[in-house]
């Protein structure tokens, strides 16, 4: 899927499929490409990557025909303009709580390479572009997504206006840092928490926006399928790092109890990481 497809899909009733991927292995994505995915999803928010590796792997994923969409540390513009200079397809910003970085987000992402004060009367309405540059940043810009995530109590209470922003493709939730906001930390299965995300996916499709949640915790299998029924349409599931986790930590305990062998020291375990 490539970044035309992807953003498409996003405003309909179609589903697309990622993960996160934090490997930078020159190995990685010829296995990533046999996973069954439409993109990927690359952060720079929580995990140690540079620009170069993010541009490498930006490259490579799209020559593969796997959306490369990425999380800037903050909900920069200058930022975002960095990473699709790289090769993203789709910028993810973080922490987002009000219409007004949402705007300025938009302005980045769907009026590249257009700045400055231009820019922002334009995006303010009080200017009018000229119908050339008007097409040509349309044509220029076409295949950038904008997500933008919803993991806060006030981002939640903003989120009409949020959704009311032109240029917004979709809303990702981020369940840790919302369990934390909501004052039940990583109680994921919590009426409260469980409500807000309903709430944000219902409104968000109502809108013709695309929504979904990063499930990053354990077994979040029937929560991801449920709300893909409530209309959520951008299934973001663990991570490339996680899923070795689980399958490495099975085999060997698996192997371990075949051979009658006890592990000397148990490894703690990580099942909330914050991402």
């Amino acid at each position: 899927m490539n970044g035309h497809e992807f953003v498409t899909a996003l405003h309909e009733d179609r589903r697309v499929y990622g993960t996160m991927i934090v490997s930078h292995s020159p190995e990685w994505p010829a296995a990533v490409q046999q996973a069954g995915l439409d993109f990927v999803f690359i952060d720079m928010e929580h995990v140690a990557l540079d620009r170069s590796q993010i541009s490498w792997m930006c490259r490579t994923y799209s020559a593969l025909g796997l959306a490369p969409i990425v999380r800037i540390p903050n909900p920069d513009p200058y930022q975002a303009s960095m990473v699709l200079d790289g090769g993203a397809e789709g910028v993810i910003a973080p922490y987002v709580e009000s219409p007004q970085e949402v705007r300025s987000m938009s302005g980045a992402v769907k009026y590249k390479p257009l700045k400055g004060r231009r820019l922002n009367r334009i995006l303010q309405g009080d200017e009018v572009m000229e119908p050339e540059l008007h097409q040509f940043l349309e044509g220029e810009n076409k295949d950038r997504s904008l997500i933008v995530n919803i993991e806060s109590v006030p981002a939640v209470e903003a989120l009409d206006e949020i959704l009311a922003v032109p240029g917004l493709d979709a809303v990702l939730i981020g369940p840790h840092d919302l369990s934390i906001s909501l004052g039940i930390p990583l109680q994921y299965d919590h009426p409260r928490f469980v409500g807000a995300v309903d709430a944000i996916i219902r409104k968000a499709r109502a809108a013709r926006v695309g929504a979904g949640l990063h499930a990053m915790y354990p077994d979040p299998l029937q929560q991801e399928i449920r709300w893909a029924g409530l209309g959520a349409n951008l299934i973001v599931h663990g991570a490339d790092i996680l899923a070795f986790r689980c399958a490495m930590q099975k085999d060997i305990r698996m192997l371990r109890e075949a051979l009658g062998d006890r592990q000397e020291k148990e490894m703690a375990r990580r099942d909330h990481p914050h991402f």
